[in-house]
């Protein structure tokens, strides 16, 4: 739903709207993959901390910046109404790619990659309380 929001918005020329739907569209991706994990969190800033902290790899450390900046992008061009430098042709390329790299990301988790991201997270939960 949000890629074709973003898309629709950009063919109109509607730039803060397509910076918006781009994020959701990365932050659904990765909500879905934590929720594949077994964590619901619906705090955005969260979402992401749990997404760096559990992908931290330098593997994937250029999906959580590109995550973090949409949505620094996002609140700039909703909240504070500032002027992007942005291309939306490649805004939407990049989303695209950033969502099927997510659903790849998905795709091939295991039971076993499951169960040791579970476990780290437990050991996060259990440090936050000492």
């Amino acid at each position: 739903m949000s890629l074709r929001s973003m898309e629709v918005n950009a063919q109109a020329g509607i730039e803060e709207w397509t910076v918006s739907a781009s994020y959701y569209a990365k932050y659904f991706a990765v909500y879905a993959l934590l929720s594949k994990i077994g964590v619901k969190s619906e705090i955005h800033d969260c979402t992401i901390a749990l997404f760096g902290y559990l992908f931290s790899t330098v593997e994937y450390h250029h999906l959580v910046r590109e995550l973090r900046q949409s949505k620094d992008d996002r609140v700039d061009v909703q909240y504070y109404s500032r002027e992007l430098e942005v291309n939306l042709t490649d805004l939407m390329q990049q989303t695209k790619q950033f969502v099927l790299q997510i659903e790849e990301l998905i795709d091939g988790l295991n039971s076993e990659e499951v169960a040791a991201l579970q476990k780290k997270l437990k050991e996060l939960a259990h440090a936050g309380k000492r």
